[in-house]
C-alpha cells in the first residue's frame, strides 16, 4: 500500500502540516511530525473530511440565498418564455470559497507555513521549506531515523543496500547521511554545534532594556613594542615581571576605570606564534589599539595585527610608543602606516593617533580620551537582563580550584549559581573573580571574569551560554562530546591509512610525532599552529595529541607506541609518568618560552632531513687505447687532460656527450705500478667497476661526492 508524507498531503490540500496533523490526531490517527507517513486510508479520510466541510458550507450558502431581508418570503419569478417558475440561481462559488476559509479558520487549519510580509501595500507569501532536516555531522542511525520520522530498522536496511554494515547507535559521516536523506526526498543542513537552536532562552535581547556598556579594547602590535607596558601603566601594576622571555604568553583581560568610565582591555600576545590568539582577540573586541615602537617602525606582526583588525571590521586607534628614546623616528612610523593604508587624522585621514611613552606615562590620558570618544561615537549598548552570552578567553586546570575559565561577558548579567554551557562542557558557576583575584557576585556586559565550576576545559574562543535547566545543559554537552570523539576517531583513521598510502606514493615523507601539553588551551593551540607551520615537503610535524594539564602516564605510553616526543609548556610531569618515561626511553622536554620550543623542533626536524649531496669535480681523462688484461678485465689507456684522477673516485663515462656509464674507479695504474692519483699531462690505465665496453675517444670525468647536513630555515 502506497504511503504519503504529511507535508505532501498538506501541500495538496493547501493547509499547514500542523493543521493536518491535528485533524488526523483528532480522528485517532497517530502522527508525530510533518515527516510522518500515512497510508491511503488516511488520505481517503482527509479527502472525505474536506468534502463534508465543503458540502455543509454550500448548504449554508443556499439556505441564506432563500431568505429575503427582514424575514419576507422569497419570491420565485416565472420565465417569460415558458411561464414556468425560473430555475434556482446558481450557487455563488466565491461566497462558498470564502465561507470554507472561515470554517477552516475556526477549525484552526489555516496555513501556518506561510509568513506574510507587508511592504508598501505589497503582500509576499514565503513558504517554509519542509524538505530540510538539521543534523550535526557524525549523527547516529537513531538520530537520523528520528529526524526522518522512520523506523531505525528501515535506515539500517538502506545502509545494507549501500554496502554498509551499521547498528542503531553507529555514527554516519556526512556523505552517508546525505545519501540516505535523498532516498526520502529530504535535504540535510549540517549544524556546527549540537543544540545551538536549543540555547535560545526566554529572556531574549530587548531594545527597550538596552543600556550603555563599557568598550572592549584589544591591544595589538609587534613583540616588544610596549603592549604590556602600556597596560601596566594604565593598571598601575607590574605584569611584565611575571612573563617569561619578556613576552605575553596568554590572553589577559583587565577592567580599568579611566576618566570616570570603565574600559575593558584585552592584552594579546605579540609573538608571531600566537596568530590564532590575536585573531580571537580582534573578533571579540570593539576597538583595536595598534601599538608601534617609534624606534622600530611597522614590523611583520604590526601588519598582521592590522589585517586581523580589518577582518573583524573594528576601528583602529594608533599608539606610537617609545617617543622618549633618542633614536625615535616618528616620520618613519607614520610613513609605514601610510603604506598599510592607515591614514592618521593629522594627514586628513579618519584614524585617531597618539604619540605616547608607556614607560614614562606621556599622553596616556590622551589615548584613553580617544578610546572613550570612539566608544561614544559607536553607541555601544547591551541588555543586562537578557540571558548571558560571552566568549571564553582562556581555560586551564589549577590545583585546588579545578577547571578555571576566563570569560568575557558580552550580553546579560552572570551570577553565582547560574547554569552554563560552553563548547563541549557545561557547569554551574561556583565562584567568580575579577582579574585581580577578588570575588564578585555578578558580572554585567563587557566584564572579564574568572569562573569556577566547569566540568571540563573548553577551547579558547568557545561561545559561553547561560541555560535555564541543568538537565538540558548536560544533555547538550554529552552529545557534543560524543560528536567530538567521533570526529577525532575518524580523523585518526584517515591519517593512519590515507596518509600512509600518500607517503608511499610520494617516496616516503618522514614525520616527527609530537604530544603537546600546556597549562592553557590557548598555549596548546599556539604551539600546535607553530609546529605544524614548520612542515616541509620532506618532513611533516604530526601532533598526535594536544591537551591541557600535566604530562601523565597515558601521554608517555602513547609516545612510546608512536615514537613521539612529548612537549610540555608551562607545565610539569607526574612522578609516575617521569618514571615510565625513563623506562620507555621517551624524550620529554619542557619549555617556558615558545621560541625555544620552536628552535628545538626545527633542530629535530633537520635531523630527519636527507643530507644534501655536493659534487666536486676532480679531473678529466681521454681514452686513447683499450687493453684486455687477464684476471683484471678491460683497461682503458688514458691521457689526463685536466685536474687529477684519483683511485676510488666516482666517474662518468661520456661518449659523444652522453653518459653511458657511472661508477667508481677500481683500478688506477701508472705503467705497471698501482697509482694513488695521476696529475694532468700524464698517461695512466683506468679500470671502472662493471664496465668494459670502452671505445677510443671516450671521456672519463672523475668527481667526489660530499654530504652536507641540511637545516630547516
Amino acid at each position: 500500500m502506497a504511503k504519503v508524507r504529511v507535508y505532501q498531503l498538506a501541500r495538496k490540500y493547501e493547509i499547514s502540516s500542523d493543521a493536518l496533523r491535528k485533524i488526523l490526531v483528532k480522528e485517532g490517527i497517530t502522527v508525530k511530525s510533518h515527516m510522518s507517513s500515512v497510508d491511503e486510508n488516511a488520505e481517503t479520510f482527509v479527502e472525505q473530511h474536506f468534502k463534508r466541510i465543503k458540502t455543509a458550507t454550500t448548504r449554508e450558502v443556499k439556505r441564506k440565498d432563500r431568505r429575503l431581508p427582514k424575514g419576507k418570503p422569497a419570491k420565485r419569478t416565472k420565465s417569460k418564455r415558458t411561464g414556468k417558475p425560473a430555475k434556482k440561481p446558481e450557487t455563488d462559488h466565491k461566497a462558498v470559497k470564502e465561507s470554507v476559509k472561515r470554517t477552516l479558520a475556526k477549525l484552526d487549519v489555516t496555513r501556518k507555513s506561510r509568513r506574510r510580509k507587508r511592504e508598501k501595500e505589497e503582500v509576499a507569501e514565503v513558504e517554509e521549506d519542509l524538505n530540510v532536516i538539521k543534523l550535526p555531522e557524525f549523527s547516529t542511525v537513531a538520530d537520523l531515523a528520528e529526524k526522518l520520522d522512520v523506523d531505525p530498522a528501515e535506515i539500517i536496511q538502506k545502509c545494507f543496500a549501500l554496502g554498509l554494515m551499521v547498528s542503531i547507535n553507529q555514527r554516519l559521516d556526512s556523505d552517508t547521511i546525505k545519501m540516505l536523506a535523498e532516498e526520502y526526498g529530504v535535504g540535510v543542513m549540517f549544524v556546527s554545534a549540537y543544540g545551538q537552536d536549543m540555547l535560545a532562552g526566554k529572556k531574549e535581547v530587548s531594545p527597550e532594556r538596552m543600556v550603555e556598556r563599557s568598550p572592549v579594547v584589544t591591544i595589538m602590535g609587534h613583540v616588544d613594542h610596549g603592549k604590556t607596558s602600556l597596560l601596566d601603566n594604565i593598571r598601575n601594576s607590574n605584569i611584565i615581571d611575571g612573563e617569561k622571555g619578556g613576552i605575553t604568553q596568554h590572553i589577559g583581560a583587565y577592567e580599568v576605570e579611566a576618566v570616570g568610565r570603565k574600559i575593558t582591555f584585552i592584552d594579546t600576545p605579540g609573538h608571531e606564534a600566537f596568530t590564532a590568539m590575536r585573531s580571537r582577540g580582534a573578533q571579540l573586541t570593539d576597538i583595536v589599539i595598534l601599538i608601534t615602537a617609534a624606534d622600530d617602525g611597522v614590523m611583520p606582526q604590526t601588519i598582521e595585527a592590522i589585517n586581523h583588525a580589518r577582518a573583524a571590521d573594528v576601528p583602529i586607534i594608533v599608539a606610537i610608543n617609545k617617543i622618549d628614546l633618542p633614536n625615535a623616528d616618528l616620520d618613519k612610523v607614520k610613513q609605514g602606516l601610510l603604506q598599510q593604508n592607515l591614514v592618521l587624522e593629522e594627514y586628513g585621514g579618519n584614524v585617531m593617533g597618539a604619540e605616547i611613552s608607556a614607560k614614562n606615562g606621556t599622553n596616556i590620558n590622551k589615548l584613553l580620551e580617544m578610546i572613550l570618544l570612539q566608544a561614544e561615537m559607536m553607541e555601544l549598548k547591551a541588555d543586562p537582563e537578557a540571558e548571558v552570552r560571552g566568549v571564553v578567553l582562556e581555560a586551564r586546570k589549577e590545583e585546588g580550584r579545578g577547571n578555571v575559565c576566563s570569560v568575557l561577558i558580552q550580553q546579560g548579567t552572570l551570577k553565582v549559581g547560574d547554569i552554563f554551557i560552553t563548547g563541549n562542557f557545561h557547569g554551574r558557576v561556583r565562584a567568580m573573580f575579577n582579574e585581580r583575584g577578588n570575588r564578585i557576585k555578578q558580572a554585567p556586559p563587557s566584564t572579564p571574569i574568572v569562573i569556577l565550576g566547569c566540568t571540563g576545559i573548553p577551547q579558547a574562543g568557545d561561545a559561553f551560554y547561560q541555560v535555564e535547566e541543568e538537565k538540558m545543559a548536560k544533555g547538550i554537552a554529552t552529545k557534543r562530546q560524543q560528536f567530538a570523539r567521533e570526529k577525532d576517531r575518524r580523523t585518526v583513521y584517515r591519517i593512519t591509512l590515507e596518509d600512509l598510502y600518500r607517503q608511499i606514493q610520494e617516496g616516503g615523507v618522514k614525520e616527527l610525532n609530537l604530544i603537546v601539553r600546556a597549562d592553557m588551551d590557548g598555549s596548546v593551540e599556539a604551539l600546535t599552529d607553530s609546529f605544524t607551520s614548520l612542515d616541509t615537503e620532506e618532513v611533516k610535524v604530526n601532533v598526535l595529541q594536544k591537551l591541557v594539564g600535566m604530562v601523565n602516564e597515558s601521554d608517555i605510553l602513547l609516545a612510546s607506541a608512536s615514537n613521539a616526543v612529548v612537549i610540555g609548556f608551562h607545565t610539569a610531569i607526574t612522578p609516575q609518568a617521569q618514571q615510565l618515561a625513563k623506562t620507555e626511553n621517551v624524550d620529554v622536554r619542557f619549555y617556558e618560552v615558545i621560541y625555544q620550543a620552536i628552535d628545538d623542533i626545527k633542530a629535530a626536524m633537520s635531523g630527519l632531513l636527507e643530507p644534501e649531496i655536493i659534487e666536486t669535480p676532480l679531473g678529466d681523462a681521454e681514452v686513447r687505447q683499450v687493453f684486455k688484461v687477464s684476471k683484471t678485465g678491460t683497461i682503458a689507456g688514458c691521457y689526463v687532460t685536466s685536474g687529477t684522477i684519483r683511485r676510488n673516485a666516482l666517474v662518468r663515462v661520456r661518449r659523444e656527450g652522453e653518459v653511458v656509464h657511472q661508477a667508481a674507479i677500481n683500478s688506477l695504474k701508472r705503467f705497471k705500478d698501482d697509482a694513488r692519483e695521476v696529475q694532468s699531462g700524464f698517461e695512466c690505465g683506468i679500470g671502472i667497476e662493471g664496465f668494459e665496453d670502452f671505445v677510443e675517444g671516450d671521456i672519463i670525468e672523475a668527481y667526489v661526492e660530499e654530504e652536507k647536513h641540511r637545516t630547516i630555515d
